[in-house]
């Protein structure tokens, strides 16, 4: 019923406005501006207020603006060079060049706020309802016009502003947002049509009234036209609420938009209603967008940024201005953190699961897209994190501007220590992450077994049981990314599919089917199976059941055994009546130059180039590799080029994959892979100079070797070339281990691993 309520409303005011009845089409006249006004220390006439406005010092905005020169003394010691690419940057913005996404640089000149500048297609300036922005035919693709209208460079133009005193910024400034009203009447066109581009546009404008709050080229006019239209934007914002539209980061960045202007212009007479409605509706919803272990509900890691953000600046502004923080804030905020702070590659980078838009709450600093650091260095500062700042590495420029000098000083006293856990389990987001180190040269590996999304599962890609790869801390098997929404039906469906993530394929399918740009025909959902997080190594197991709808169906299981500083074993499951086709897909990382060598009887895919590589061998039955030309998206809006390598075979029935990842130096000895023969279940000899290792796969089945038996699902020993006794063993989901006669493990019930290293054994876990 309440859903229906606010359906009605909302279509009851759209009504209103297409029919000009409504008082929101129009800008406020200066008298009926007034009246808007609470009537503590009302002003006698709009130039009063902007003068008032002007001199306050309360609410407290973020507290790099509380001592100018304090913050552009810390900004010049700790950033020499970025002064000169601030100021070109704004030089360009001023001759109407822009970079958005991942679009190369573009010469708009003269802007026309309602054009998609790649495709050149204009919306018509009609009542935002009656535009159908998802057409690409209509609006080419929307999100890229929506990226210039939330005014993010705004920033770029303040700080060059303030770097330099120079006017001719200010000058910028002023252009823009007249011509932007000029352009935008009040709910015609699709800058209206979405409440969250309204929300980060008014974000955008405040930081911008800010940085040039004591200009003189801002004319008094110019700041009551930019308040009357935050007055119809906060308006908007709590009548086109996406309460029931899409209740993800479209409302929650809505509500923070309230927020903002609701602190940020206490003169109005609404102005504390929208603050509390905001931080009702930010508070609210974190049980749900925060999942227990700290993920962001929609499985994206872009969005979970979004929402880091978003509640980084809830949480220094509550703080700045005095107002009790909701009890379950901060301790969500770090949750979410925790988890950008454990999925962080070693190179700094982090993977793109689920989609990425590419954009930003406010654009503080230059880092690339998927370099999340930001916000670890100021969650750091905020919380007193040392290991935070151990990932995030160096203070981040948006730290500076959100927390201001006290917060630099903060981040340099604190003495950077290295997260407690290497490996971890996120249980309710389904992601694992195996790393044997800190290091810029540890081994990483991410692994998706997870839901496939909620709701409607928008942001969601077919990426079931996949995994992100780095090989002595280079990233070499990596997730697409997205790309587009709606530009291209063709490439949007690409990017989310199974064949563009480094899982397996049934006959060309994916796991799961899209049916639109947000939404999907079926859903495979993940199970774990088991986790264990040892010293030496860590296992994991999956599936999923999205080929289940085939005519003839199946369930996809994915177990991985990382032996630390060694290597991995996976090992992909499936079963099916009939022939098939099965693709294991590797999808490698741009500047990679992965090979296919097929000189020996097991070919296997190695790094060409001197440095840093991985070798990938698989084992199935009667399969080869084969190399195909795919692409990544470093940004929304931009791809490359990316090779692909996909392991293929047919078959019938029940069948099995087993792929060894094996890191490697160029200066390392190379490790050889070989089938063995074992009397049940599979057997394998790994051998490099130093030593050789046999692994066994038995399922519950007694294995008989030369060297004993074992019934456990894996079975890993490790001998020095010349020893018969193993030195270290590994053995997961068993009752029966025997090793040159002398029964190590004989139980009644299934043990969940058996760990022997440098000598000492320890019992079996259970």
């Amino acid at each position: 019923m309440d859903e229906i309520k606010v359906r009605l409303t909302q279509q009851a005011s759209m009504f209103s406005e297409r029919c000009g009845f409504s008082r929101y089409t129009t800008l406020p006249s200066d008298e009926q501006f007034l009246e808007l006004l609470s009537l503590k220390d009302s002003p006698r006439s709009g130039e009063d207020f902007v003068e008032q406005w002007r001199a306050r010092t309360e609410p407290r905005f973020f507290s790099s603006f509380n001592s100018r020169a304090e913050t552009l003394a810390d900004f010049r010691r700790l950033w020499p060079d970025a002064a000169t690419e601030i100021i070109d940057s704004a030089k360009r913005i001023s001759e109407g060049r822009f970079r958005l996404l991942g679009l190369p640089e573009l010469n708009l000149g003269e802007i026309d706020w309602h054009v998609e500048p790649s495709s050149g297609k204009r919306t018509p300036l009609r009542h935002w309802s009656r535009l159908d922005y998802l057409d690409a035919t209509v609006a080419g693709d929307k999100k890229i016009t929506w990226e210039l209208n939330r005014h993010q460079y705004f920033t770029t133009l303040g700080r060059a502003y303030w770097l330099t005193d120079d006017e001719q910024y200010a000058r910028v400034f002023v252009a823009h947002i007249n011509s932007w009203m000029d352009q935008n009447p009040p709910k015609l066109g699709i800058n209206w049509a979405s409440s969250l581009e309204i929300a980060f546009r008014s974000i955008s404008w405040l930081w911008a009234l800010e940085f040039f709050k004591h200009s003189p080229t801002i004319a008094s006019s110019v700041v009551l036209t930019l308040v009357k239209c935050l007055y119809l934007n906060a308006s908007h914002l709590e009548t086109y609420l996406s309460t029931y539209f899409s209740p993800n980061t479209h409302l929650t960045g809505e509500a923070l938009g309230l927020f903002y202007i609701g602190l940020m212009l206490p003169e109005l007479r609404d102005a504390e209603r929208w603050r509390n409605l905001g931080l009702h509706i930010l508070t609210a919803q974190l049980g749900r967008h925060v999942k227990p272990d700290g993920v962001y509900f929609e499985q994206s890691s872009y969005y979970h940024r979004y929402t880091a953000d978003f509640y980084t600046h809830l949480t220094i502004l509550l703080r700045a201005n005095g107002i009790a923080l909701p009890e379950q804030l901060e301790p969500n905020l770090k949750l979410l953190l925790d988890h950008l702070m454990y999925i962080t590659r070693p190179d700094g980078t982090t993977p793109f699961f689920g989609d990425d838009d590419g954009g930003r709450l406010v654009m503080l600093d230059n880092r690339p897209a998927n370099d999340f650091r930001a916000v670890l260095s100021t969650g750091c500062a905020l919380f007193d994190r040392s290991d935070y700042k151990f990932v995030a590495e160096t203070l981040a420029e948006e730290t500076l501007w959100l927390l201001g000098p006290p917060g630099v000083r903060t981040f340099e006293n604190i003495e950077a220590q290295r997260p407690i856990k290497e490996s971890i389990e996120f249980e309710n987001g389904g992601y694992y992450v195996m790393r044997d180190g800190w290091s810029k040269s540890s081994n990483y590996l991410l692994f998706d077994c997870g839901p496939h999304g909620t709701d409607n599962c928008g942001h969601a890609h077919a990426d079931a049981l996949s995994i992100d790869v780095a090989a002595r801390g280079r990233t070499m098997l990596a997730d697409p990314g997205t790309f587009t929404y709606t530009a291209s039906t063709e490439l949007r469906d690409w990017f989310r599919s199974s064949a563009a993530h480094n899982t397996l394929t049934v006959d060309g399918e994916s796991s799961s089917i899209p049916a639109g740009a947000f939404s999907w025909k079926t859903i495979a959902d993940c199970a774990r199976l088991q986790w264990i997080d040892g010293r030496r190594f860590n296992y994991v197991s999956g599936r999923h059941a999205g080929y289940e709808r085939l005519a003839k169906p199946g369930v996809h299981t994915r177990s991985i055994l990382f032996l630390k500083g060694d290597y991995w074993i996976i090992r992909d499951q499936i079963e099916l009546t009939g022939v098939h086709q099965v693709d294991l897909w590797f999808h490698f990382a741009p500047g990679t130059y992965p090979v296919i060598n097929s000189t020996g009887s097991v070919p296997w895919v190695t790094e060409k180039q001197g440095k840093a590589g991985l070798k990938l061998l698989s084992f199935g039955q009667g399969g080869g590799w084969k190399a195909e030309r795919g692409w990544l998206s470093p940004c929304y809006g931009h791809k490359v080029p990316a090779p692909v390598c996909v392991f293929s075979a047919p078959f019938e029935g029940a069948f099995e994959i087993i792929t060894f990842l094996i890191p490697q130096e160029p200066n390392e000895s190379e490790h050889i892979v070989n089938p063995i023969d074992v009397s049940v279940g599979r057997g394998f000899e790994v051998s490099n100079k130093e030593h050789r290792d046999l692994l066994f796969i038995a399922d519950g089945k007694v294995a008989k070797t030369s060297f004993g038996s074992s019934n456990f699902d894996y079975t890993w020993l490790r001998f020095h070339r010349a020893e018969p006794t193993p030195e270290e063993g590994v053995a997961v989901g068993g009752q029966l281990l025997e090793i040159n006669g002398r029964r190590i493990v004989d139980s009644h019930q299934r043990n969940s691993y058996w760990l022997k290293r440098n000598g000492d054994s320890l019992k079996p876990v259970s």
